[in-house]
């Protein structure tokens, strides 16, 4: 009986020491789990963010990771009040907006509205998997987190990405951080929630594994033996050199490492190489390959041309995706045709094998390294208020300068001080509207890169040159990079604080300027470093009158066409810890460095950035991106649109791209040569110019309006003469961006004031129109204008699909048009196919040089009948921070289509140099009576003095 009794004392002692199944806390609830049950996890996390954001953690370990969120601003205000209960084997917390459930066997993780109909479902069983890591001593886990997903899914954001894909359901992307690729770990679903992944290792959306090389197929060469392709590379038989022909079971040469096992010696400048034969699967499905190119590419399978030709500069390489269905035991004709455009050259293609669409069409994230399992799930009523909860958790989008709205001209390079000043010059002798002027890299002293010095030289007195662009009433934008040379200064204070990365250094690397230079890059992950970043460029330039900042190379890419094991030794080990863990968020580092700096010392002067890289909370820190050295290709220009759709829906609004594209082809360079000299037009010169008209007429409509690149010269003058089609074309639209003043002001009054998007997917304002997931080459500008780019060579017109729930209206000619067609759209060489939206109300503000020249006293105001309408009217001081203190003005317009009338409302809120009066020219559009864009056309004249007023229309 004793016995007994202790035996149930140890009972009672026991069941009270165990941890029960789940605990409620202070802002959610931990589920306990047992390891034998849960595939090694041990517990899960909610924590409420607000009523629409749920923060998930999962760890094997016995405690949650208490590190600091790199992208995450810490909360503030009331903690969102909720429920927690047990129900049918789950833990549940519930808020005024959501219910979320953890079942207490497994960890799985799901999503409901308050009706509990389905948002988001983690996979069966909970969709978690942990594998232990360890790099340089620091422990961690290399994860995987899969969710369900419906057949009617759409997912869009991951930042952006140049194999021209739009909708990723299905997908598979890499996120990390490179030249042209841009990676930020949020997804956006049509279902209208997200998903923030707060990781900052090398990441993976869809299938982790990792491309396969050929021999993964039995390969067959030209003459059906099997063991591999047949490889034959032909010279330039310029060259002297001899054809080689050899055997080959991969195509793998993509980074410096592997183009080692080439053909020795051989000239691959001018040259032409064939990979033929054929390849049989092993099983059937579709495969998903992927093309890693620099030169001239083509890809055939099956006698299927899979990949039109492509093209790359050599030192840049670019990746591309397509799949090929393939049946088991089936041999078919592969080749591969590659023209090599350099000295050193890149080619490579791998492939995925078959999976299940069951498992393929999943949302799926995949970390390399990380402590656990973090990610935010945030709900919507729209995406607009998905996006908004994004920039609650990673921070608000700072409102641009105003002149940043404007058009801005750069080149690589102005290698003097009178070849910028000259250029600014030309644009205000020809009247074309410019605001701000770029000076790319190399001003310094050849052997000086990082000192922030210029050559006198070259720059004798850089002060007055900036004195000089601001007489002419433009700002001035200088390329600053986190690189330094070993022998300069600023390298030095860098490195006595152990503040660079010295694997470059130890490995003697020589950059490409001069007979080459040894340099490195610093580590921003500690205050002391970004504060010293900053104050160097505060030294040398800020002090001369630099408006802005272009923060180039901030992957970092410390060197071109590295592994990724390289480069993350290249890169590292950060203060916080190894590269492998922090490997995506340089350029947020970074940007943080000058964003805080500047306004430490001139807290009421906007700070304007431009970066190569970017990553979740980039907004924060004013900071805008571009798509980094893409080609001057047809279809390069095509991938923009849908590279920019999907970076401005992973959050971050301000998003721009290097018009006409940065590296050229060889044959337009020798056209303009031929254009400078006599005017004559031969074929390459009339594609470059057509190139670069439709290239404009895109770019006027992106969040920021900028062209540069390589040689040809990238000024308009430079393009075509004055009475060339593309020349007039492209100041067209330059002086109609302009006009678009107001407009464009007020949507980046949005960003702030309403977390709006100003370059917006169809999908975003047509979400019923299921037509729209997959539309990723029109888009809206704000909430008015839709835009079609033409983006091939010759194509006089181009199929539009115009989403149903609204009429639209040629912005050119006012005819209407009825919404849930597809028409076959006329698009004469010197416009763009722009519409308008039925109910949209835009304000047209007068001609102007550069963005405050004159004051917006008359505004012509163009109102679309057929539905009702609105819009705000956002004006503030335009270059200071006194908009955050709540200076700043607001007309709202409201269009009634029963009454057919316009109230123009009262002002709302004042600001210093607020313009009391106005004239407003209403122009009134509607099936009845359509009207062409123009600032001239007389409508009804409303006098405006700040006070509400009705006018029938």
């Amino acid at each position: 009986m004793r016995n007994i009794f202790i035996y149930f004392l140890a009972g009672i002692l026991f069941m009270s020491c165990a941890k029960p199944d789940f605990e409620k806390t202070a802002d959610g609830l931990i589920v306990h789990l047992k390891k034998e049950q849960s595939f090694g996890l041990n517990q899960v996390r909610l924590q409420v963010i607000n009523d629409k954001i749920i923060h998930v953690s999962a760890t094997p370990d016995d405690k949650f990771s208490d590190e600091k969120s790199l992208i995450v601003v810490p909360q503030t205000g009331k903690q969102a009040p909720f429920t927690v209960e047990e129900k049918n084997n789950c833990a549940v917390l519930s808020t005024a907006s959501l219910k979320a459930f953890v079942n207490l066997k497994t960890g799985e993780v799901n999503f409901t509205d308050t009706k509990g109909n389905a948002v988001l479902r983690e996979n069966k069983g909970g969709g978690k998997s942990f594998t232990p890591i360890e790099v340089e001593g620091t422990k961690g886990y290399t994860m995987r987190q899969v969710f369900e997903s419906p057949d009617d899914e759409a997912f869009y954001g991951l930042g952006q990405h140049q194999s021209d894909e739009f909708n990723y359901k299905g997908k598979n992307e890499s996120l990390f951080q490179y030249n042209t690729k841009v990676s930020v770990p949020f997804v956006l679903s049509n279902k209208n929630y997200g998903i923030l992944w707060d990781n900052y290792s090398l990441s993976k959306f869809g299938d982790d594994r990792e491309y396969a090389q050929l021999d993964q197929f039995k390969l067959f060469d030209a003459n059906g033996k099997e063991g591999g392709l047949t490889a034959t590379y032909v010279p330039d038989p310029r060259s002297g050199k001899a054809t080689v022909t050899r055997t080959e079971s991969t195509v793998d040469y993509e980074d410096i490492k592997t183009i080692k096992n080439l053909p020795a010696n051989f000239p691959f400048d001018g040259a032409n190489v064939t990979y033929s034969g054929e390849l049989e699967a092993n099983e059937s499905g579709v495969y998903r390959f992927w093309l890693y190119y620099a030169g001239y590419t083509e890809v055939y399978i099956n006698n299927v041309k899979v990949v039109q030709e492509r093209w790359r500069t050599a030192w840049n390489p670019n990746s591309y995706k397509f799949t090929v269905n393939l049946e088991k035991g089936k041999r078919v004709p592969i080749r591969i045709e590659w023209k090599p455009d350099g000295g050193i050259s890149y080619m490579a293609l791998k492939a995925l094998s078959p999976v299940p669409d069951s498992q393929q069409n999943k949302l799926a994230l995949y970390s390399e390294m990380g402590n656990e399992i973090n990610y935010y799930f945030i709900k919507g009523k729209n995406m607009d208020e998905v996006i908004g909860g994004y920039r609650t958790l990673t921070g608000k989008s700072q409102i641009m300068p105003k002149w940043a709205m404007g058009y801005w001209q750069s080149r690589e390079r102005y290698k003097t001080q009178d070849e910028l000043l000259g250029v600014l010059k030309e644009f205000r002798k020809r009247q074309i509207p410019i605001d701000n002027i770029v000076l790319d890299w190399n001003y310094w002293p050849e052997d000086s890169w990082g000192s922030h010095d210029f050559d006198l030289k070259r720059f004798p007195d850089a002060k007055a040159m900036v004195d000089s662009v601001h007489q002419m009433n433009a700002k001035i934008m200088i390329s600053v990079w986190p690189k330094f040379y070993a022998t300069t200064a600023n390298y030095k204070e860098f490195d006595k604080n152990g503040w660079m990365y010295h694997q470059a250094v130890k490995d003697s690397i020589r950059d490409w300027v001069g007979p080459g230079y040894v340099g490195s890059f610093y580590d921003p992950y500690t205050v002391g470093a970004r504060k010293l970043f900053w104050e160097q460029m505060r030294d040398k330039l800020y002090t001369k009158g630099i408006d802005a900042w272009w923060m180039d190379a901030s992957e970092p890419n410390v060197r071109d066409c590295t592994d990724m094991e390289y480069r993350k030794k290249l890169c590292g080990p950060t203060a916080l810890g190894p590269s492998t863990k922090y490997f995506n968020t340089y350029a947020l580092m970074n940007a943080q460095a000058i964003y805080e700096g500047q306004r430490g010392v001139d807290p009421n002067k906007r700070v304007f950035l431009l970066t190569r890289s970017g990553f979740a909370g980039l907004q924060r820190y004013s900071t805008a991106t571009w798509s980094g050295d893409i080609a001057t290709r047809w279809e390069d220009m095509k991938a923009q649109i849908s590279a920019g759709l999907n970076f401005s829906m992973a959050g971050i609004p301000y998003w721009t791209m290097d018009i006409g594209g940065f590296c050229v082809e060889k044959r337009y360079e020798k056209g303009q040569r031929v254009f400078d000299k006599t005017g004559n037009e031969n074929a390459d010169l009339k594609e470059w110019r057509e190139l670069n008209t439709r290239w404009y007429q895109f770019g006027a409509f992106a969040p920021l309006f900028r062209a540069h690149g390589q040689f040809p010269y990238r000024e308009v003058y430079n393009i075509a003469p004055d009475n060339h089609p593309a020349y007039q074309s492209i100041v067209y639209y330059t002086k109609l961006r302009y006009s678009m003043m107001p407009y464009i002001y007020s949507l980046a009054g949005m960003t702030y004031f309403k977390d709006y998007t100003i370059m917006r997917a169809l999908v975003m304002d047509f979400e019923k129109d299921v037509k729209v997931n997959n539309i990723g080459d029109q888009y809206m500008f704000g909430p008015a204008l839709m835009v079609c780019p033409v983006y091939q060579y010759g194509a006089r017109s181009r199929e539009i699909y115009f989403p149903q729930t609204t009429g639209w209206y040629d912005f050119y000619t006012g005819k209407y048009i009825r919404g849930g067609q597809k028409l076959n759209i006329a698009a004469p060489y010197e416009r763009i196919p722009l519409f308008v939206r039925e109910g949209a109300i835009i304000p047209f503000g007068p001609d102007m040089q550069y963005s405050n020249e004159k004051p917006a006293d008359k505004i012509t105001l163009f109102v679309y009948g057929g539905k009702n309408g609105s819009f705000k009217l956002y004006e503030d001081e335009g270059d200071n921070y006194n908009y955050e203190k709540g200076k700043y003005a607001t007309v709202e317009f409201t269009y009634d289509e029963a009454s057919k009338s316009l109230v123009i409302g009262d002002r709302k809120g004042e600001f210093n140099g607020m313009l009391k009066n106005r004239t407003f020219n209403v122009v009134y559009v509607n099936q009845a009576s359509p009207k062409a864009f123009d600032l001239k056309v007389k409508g009804k004249t409303v006098k405006y003095s700040g006070t509400k007023q009705v006018i029938k229309l």
